[in-house]
């Protein structure tokens, strides 16, 4: 007997009326028993108490097996529910504010119905902590998160104090008609983690069309508020009249400024939000090209705290090859000084000693542009008091590009099948699978996975390099099959993970396949659907010209020359 659905904790008011169910597969008629409760798969019970139930499924031939154990837990709280409530976290206690002396015990109370029961998950400044309470008090942000399979709910802020820090990376390297590029890939992974240190949000994407280029910028400034932000792009690029411009993947050659992003228009939109700190930190060439006609916008001076950072001026920007890895020299020496909490300026600064690289000495010099008012460093924590609808609603936003839960799959064979999730840039998953338990009827166990709709993995092509893969991998862990599923933001539909598992049967001594199939909805950037802002890049650009059409690169065309 094979237990293939089981039952899920609740939590409900008082008097409402909850279902059960069980579901198994054995041989010939199965019989339930509930305790305490009936003899029927599902049972329907009106909540009073607060209890534990299990059920005990059984066959004519003596066997039997136990379902999990789960609670039906009554809140007797003065809540009403919505009429259409289909079990959706719904919070009934929000936490309060306290002004306590410093030293006394701080008690914060959050409670949720939910079917299945909800997780909490309390947080203080952003971050979770491990305990519902604390000893002592500091000045900061407590909520908590109430979720279950259905949704995610998040409670009030209570004395808040937040902190805003907020990065956009993206490295474009397989270009479809231009020279494809090796060193974005690294930098941007290796900038990620280390702003991550820093406590910045960080969106990491690889390879966007102009289309995507855009929405992806959109998103970006939506977030913007009185924080730190920072914006980075490594990949093609070129100056014309003042005016830098990024080179999208499917730019045409010779591409215009219709085909590329105005780095001037993107810093005007930031400095329209009024940071506290931005920067912009370009790795990119910036070779005059004379034959390109510039775009409307005016040259834009910096104005408030904002901070440029060049990776040349009036040059071409070099990529390396440092211990076996491609770099970009820029990058190099960035990551080297940015942990650093000076000024950032001064970090900067320190930046520029790759003008003394014996690879670049008289090729490539950084070039710093800021109108910093205060001392602002990377480092800081910029605090916002009050909890905002705009700070909700960033929030929001952000938790729209969710990585999967890890999740536990069992196969009618006996065998249990897990499957983790891990992302390597913010459009870029990769799917784990390892074969936990078995049974003595399956031997020889091996899994295989794959996606519906099937993605194309730009890493496995023909070129990539050995110590790429190691360090796209953790070899710590080691799965039993792994799945990498690029370019996550021209995902249209919910992405679905097929999973195969093969086996030799012990009796007949013949190879047998199970599959099981998981939606994983939208991962990560999908959930933004950057790929809308192609199909308004293309409208666009069919408006302004009918001599001349450039198309995107469509999602069933591979581009070229894709070696790493």
């Amino acid at each position: 007997i094979v237990i293939v659905c089981h039952p899920v904790s609740v939590c409900v008011p008082a008097n409402h009326k909850v279902t059960l169910r069980v579901r198994a597969e054995g041989t010939g008629i199965l019989n339930y028993q509930w305790v305490p409760g009936g003899t029927e798969s599902n049972l329907t019970i009106t909540a009073t108490k607060t209890q534990l139930f299990v059920c005990r499924v059984s066959d004519h031939f003596h066997n039997y097996v136990f379902s999990e154990w789960v609670k039906v837990k009554v809140l007797d709280i003065n809540k009403s529910l919505p009429v259409d409530w289909q079990g959706n976290p719904h919070i009934a206690i929000n936490p309060k504010p306290q002004s306590i002396q410093q030293g006394s015990k701080l008690t914060l109370r959050c409670a949720a119905f939910g079917i299945p029961a909800p997780h909490y998950q309390w947080y203080k400044n952003g971050r979770p902590l491990p305990d519902k309470t604390s000893d002592t008090l500091q000045a900061g942000s407590y909520l908590c998160s109430v979720s279950n399979v259905l949704e995610e709910r998040w409670t009030d802020a209570v004395d808040v104090n937040i902190t805003d820090k907020v990065a956009l990376l993206i490295g474009n390297l397989n270009y479809s008609n231009h020279p494809v590029l090796m060193a974005p890939l690294m930098d941007v992974r290796e900038l990620a983690n280390l702003l991550q240190q820093l406590d910045f949000r960080v969106v990491s994407l690889l390879d966007l069309t102009m289309g995507e280029m855009r929405s992806a910028i959109d998103k970006f400034l939506q977030l913007l508020d009185r924080g730190v932000y920072l914006f980075y792009y490594a990949g093609h690029g070129y100056e014309h009249a003042g005016r830098n411009y990024l080179v999208a993947v499917d730019a045409p050659q010779p591409y215009r400024p219709e085909n590329c992003i105005c780095v001037q228009r993107v810093m005007h939109k930031m400095q329209e939000r009024q940071t506290a700190l931005s920067v912009m930190l370009l790795d990119t060439c910036r070779k005059y090209n004379q034959n390109c006609i510039p775009s409307a916008i005016m040259p834009l001076g910096p104005s408030g705290n904002t901070v440029y950072g060049y990776a040349c001026e009036d040059a071409e920007a070099f990529e390396v090859q440092d211990g076996g890895k491609s770099t970009g020299i820029f990058t190099k020496y960035l990551n080297k000084h940015i942990l650093q909490s000076e000024k950032v300026t001064h970090v900067l600064e320190k930046v520029s000693e790759l003008g003394k690289d014996p690879l670049v000495t008289g090729k490539q010099a950084v070039e710093i542009k800021h109108t910093l008012k205060e001392p602002r460093s990377l480092a800081d924590q910029v605090r916002t008091t009050g909890h905002t609808r705009e700070l909700h609603l960033r929030d929001v936003c952000w938790k729209q590009a969710n990585l999967p839960r890890r999740k536990q799959l069992m196969f009618l064979c006996g065998a249990e099948v897990e499957l983790s999730f891990s992302a390597l840039f913010s459009n870029v998953l990769v799917v784990f699978a390892s074969v936990k338990t078995t049974d003595n009827r399956a031997q020889d166990c091996t899994v295989t996975l794959s996606s519906i709709p099937s993605i194309v993995d730009i890493f496995s092509k023909p070129g990539g390099s050995e110590e790429m893969e190691s360090l796209l991998f953790n070899k710590s862990y080691n799965p039993d099959c792994s799945l990498r599923l690029c370019s996550l933001q021209k995902l249209k539909e919910s992405l679905v993970i097929k999973v195969d598992l093969h086996y030799t049967n012990k009796d007949s001594k013949l190879r047998h396949t199970e599959t099981q199939q998981v939606e994983i909805g939208k991962p990560l950037v999908a959930s933004c659907e950057l790929y809308r802002g192609n199909h308004a890049a293309s409208d666009k650009r069919q408006k302004a010209t009918s001599v001349r059409t450039v198309g995107n690169i469509s999602n069933s065309k591979a581009p070229t020359n894709q070696s790493l």
